[in-house]
């Protein structure tokens, strides 16, 4: 793309932590907040993705979570928050922007925090858009495929980090053909650089309570809901997706054909249009 429509990172103090925060487009547009999976730094919404989002005439938020990035870390494997917190550092920054209600899109593990914000504080959403998320029924179907890794490198040996998380991301993609190892290494190399300690990355998210709504679940969602699932998501094949779907009253329901656990570049322009309607059309 030719237009750069970020207006770079900076370091906002939300509920007695640090998050490091990028923005996208128009103050002025809806705005869409991203909130990346586990272990997932901002850098994990791709830029150029925020960009095309942002053209659409949107406001794009994405962070560092707690643990990832720039953000506030924690020694490893002993994070003090929940689910819960990570919810509401979404309302923290939904308050120093000045955004009163956002259009949340929430990926993998934290379409949980989606969840906490849809029941537990519905005048702030917009809408929300869950991505290779699940109810996390114990009937739906366990991941397909070889999703085994090896033991985690030590933390000091920094190119073999970088190969661990690309073997995740990877295993992560199935059998997708859209899987680009040197745009994956490109990230990864990055994310890890810029990372306060990668190895609370890696491990803290997992450690934490991943606690849900004060009250309700999927079934007491009021905001108009999308549901955006790879046919070849090997971590939550797509029955998640249509168990999430039929949770959810009124939500609807995107196939990612060709995508496994990811958003790969070429579903792009389906995955922006889909969120673009969703949240109430905008340029073309």
């Amino acid at each position: 793309m030719t237009a750069h429509l970020s207006h770079g990172e900076r370091l906002l103090a939300v509920n007695g932590v640090e998050l490091c925060v990028e923005t996208f487009g128009d103050h002025t547009d809806p705005a869409i907040v991203l909130v990346a999976g586990a272990s997932a730094s901002m850098l994990w919404w791709d830029a150029e993705l925020c960009e095309r989002i942002a053209a659409r005439g949107r406001f794009v938020v994405r962070f560092d979570h707690r643990d990832t990035g720039r953000s506030t870390c924690y020694p490893p494997g002993r994070p003090t928050y929940s689910c819960t917190d990570l919810a509401r550092d979404v309302l923290g920054i939904q308050d120093v922007l000045g955004i009163e209600r956002a259009h949340v899109v929430c990926q993998s593990m934290f379409g949980q925090s989606g969840l906490i914000l849809g029941v537990d504080h519905p005048h702030r959403v917009a809408s929300l858009t869950f991505v290779s998320s699940s109810t996390g029924a114990e009937d739906l179907p366990p991941p397909s495929g070889d999703l085994a890794m090896p033991a985690q490198p030590r933390s000091s040996d920094t190119a073999a980090v970088v190969e661990y998380v690309i073997a995740d991301a990877r295993a992560c993609a199935g059998d997708s053909p859209y899987f680009d190892e040197a745009a994956v290494r490109a990230l990864v190399e990055r994310d890890v650089a810029r990372a306060r300690n990668y190895t609370s990355t890696l491990v803290n998210h997992y450690a934490i309570d991943l606690d849900g709504p004060a009250r309700g679940g999927f079934g007491d969602i009021a905001a108009p809901t999308l549901v955006v699932h790879g046919d070849r998501d090997p971590l939550l094949p797509p029955a998640h997706g249509e168990a999430l779907r039929a949770a959810i009253p009124g939500a609807e329901l995107l196939v990612l054909r060709g995508a496994g656990h990811d958003l790969p570049g070429p579903v792009w322009d389906d995955f922006v249009s889909a969120l673009v309607r969703h949240t109430g059309g905008g340029r073309p």
